[in-house]
């Protein structure tokens, strides 16, 4: 038991904040296994879990790899913008029709001029002076980059909680299955107890009975414990990519995480201008809207200019410095009707956009307000849960010495001991539920991964 409350009592609330598994993205709840597997068992802390997330989560990987596709197609929409240089150096030799170029010649004079070797090396620069299309295009990239770079802090904090709240889960559950073996040894020595009496003839045989059949369900709770704790130890190894079948023990020393003290505008405002996956939809929005008005905007003219210059001879000794300037400029006057479809397209793109950004930040008020009200009943559920507990070990060691004492059936004992259990169950989730509504706030404010570093220290 002691081990039970020193877990739950420590366990940081950041840590038990996270979504229910069928909530959360598919990638977010796998990592990648690296690392060379131990023959000892590793001393796993949950700083040391976090950081292995925030290195080997999938759903962070992934992130990360939108981050460089975002910045591959910033890089293609800025090479419209900035000159095109190529070089060529080419050596001919030919003959040439001269009737075939349309220059007729008098009779007796052949048409057929060569064989001849042309030789050309010549530098070729093509520059766009000014496309707005172009110029709006690359501005929208940009939005869509920082909305990556945004996404991937939005997906550091759900890293962070995800693995905390995996740790805490596996601490949880190895606190039930401490637990239940403490109310197995119980019910052993009521077990006993009551076989001891038997024997004096102070008892009943029902008394003894009963007694052996309470040892055999907290028998089987221990066994059910004790599933649920490697089970959970599992899915905390796949998420933080530990090597497969690595053994590791998890370390129960934890800090304590204050409740923010702030009332709900201040906090609210805070999330509105610090969660990153509101700040990345609406860099979304305004990439949406810099794509329609790049679509838009290829219907007006455009300026090009394209030059050259290199050496032109019969060989590379003769050859003369020639040069050719040419500004041109593009009017769009029919392409089929493309332009209209693609900005059909971009529009339904930018509504869809703004609803997103308009359901999230609607999401953010109903999350914080909720962590708020959560907060409050989760504290007083809490405070009763903690009473109830002690209520109930007292009257089990009440209940045990009055069967001592021979003034009871060992039926009030069995029954303290149900008591026992379902308040420490309770107790459970009363504290549980308290540290997810602190974490839930913090990740509402969109402060997850600092708060972290603020009481953990140390994460990268």
């Amino acid at each position: 038991m002691r081990f039970f409350l020193i877990v739950f009592l420590l366990a940081p609330a950041i840590a038990a904040a996270q979504p229910r598994a069928s909530q959360l993205p598919p990638p977010f709840l796998g990592g990648i296994p690296s690392g060379t597997l131990g023959p000892e068992p590793l001393q796993l802390t949950i700083l040391d879990a976090i950081n292995r997330g925030l290195e080997h989560n999938l759903g962070l990987i992934l992130a990360n790899d939108n981050v460089n596709h975002a910045a591959s197609e910033r890089t293609n929409a800025l090479a419209a913008l900035l000159p095109d240089i190529s070089g060529r150096v080419s050596e001919t030799r030919q003959i040439v029709n001269l009737a075939a170029f349309g220059f007729p010649l008098p009779a007796g004079i052949p048409s057929l001029v060569g064989p001849f070797n042309v030789f050309d090396a010549r530098v070729r620069v093509s520059q766009s002076i000014f496309n707005l299309s172009d110029i709006k295009g690359h501005r929208a990239e940009e939005h869509n980059l920082a909305a990556a770079q945004l996404s991937v802090r939005s997906a550091r904090d759900l890293v962070v909680l995800v693995t905390a709240n995996a740790y805490l889960q596996a601490l949880a559950a190895a606190a039930r299955a401490s637990s239940a073996q403490a109310q197995m040894d119980s019910a052993d020595a009521i077990f006993r107890q009551a076989t001891n009496m038997k024997e004096s003839g102070l008892v009943a045989g029902i008394d003894v009975l009963r007694a052996d059949v309470q040892l055999a369900t907290e028998r089987q709770r221990v066994t059910a414990a004790r599933n649920e704790s490697e089970k959970s130890k599992l899915q905390l190894a796949r998420l933080i990519g530990l090597p497969l079948g690595q053994p590791f023990a998890l370390v129960e020393d934890l800090p304590f995480v204050p409740v923010p003290d702030m009332t709900l505008d201040a906090a609210l405002d805070q999330a509105y201008k610090t969660r990153p996956d509101y700040l990345a939809a609406l860099e979304k929005v305004a990439a949406a809207e810099l794509e329609r008005s790049s679509i838009s905007n290829e219907r007006l003219p455009s300026f090009q200019l394209n030059a050259d210059y290199g050496a032109l001879g019969l060989t590379p000794r003769d050859s003369a410095a020639t040069y050719a300037v040419i500004g041109a400029v593009n009017v769009p006057i029919f392409n089929g009707g493309r332009t209209n479809a693609r900005l059909a397209d971009a529009d339904a793109t930018l509504r869809t956009r703004k609803a997103e950004a308009d359901d999230l930040k609607a999401s953010i008020y109903y999350d914080v307000r909720t962590a708020f009200l959560d907060l409050q009943a989760t504290r007083e559920q809490l405070e009763v849960a903690s009473r109830s507990r002690d209520l109930a070990a007292q009257t089990l060691v009440q209940a045990r010495d009055r069967f001592a004492a021979g003034v009871a059936s060992n039926i009030e004992v069995v029954q303290a001991q149900e008591a026992v259990a379902e308040s420490s169950e309770q107790y459970i989730g009363a504290l549980y539920g308290f540290n997810v509504s602190k974490a839930l706030l913090a990740r509402g404010l969109g402060v997850a991964e600092a708060a972290t570093r603020q009481y953990l220290g140390g994460v990268r």
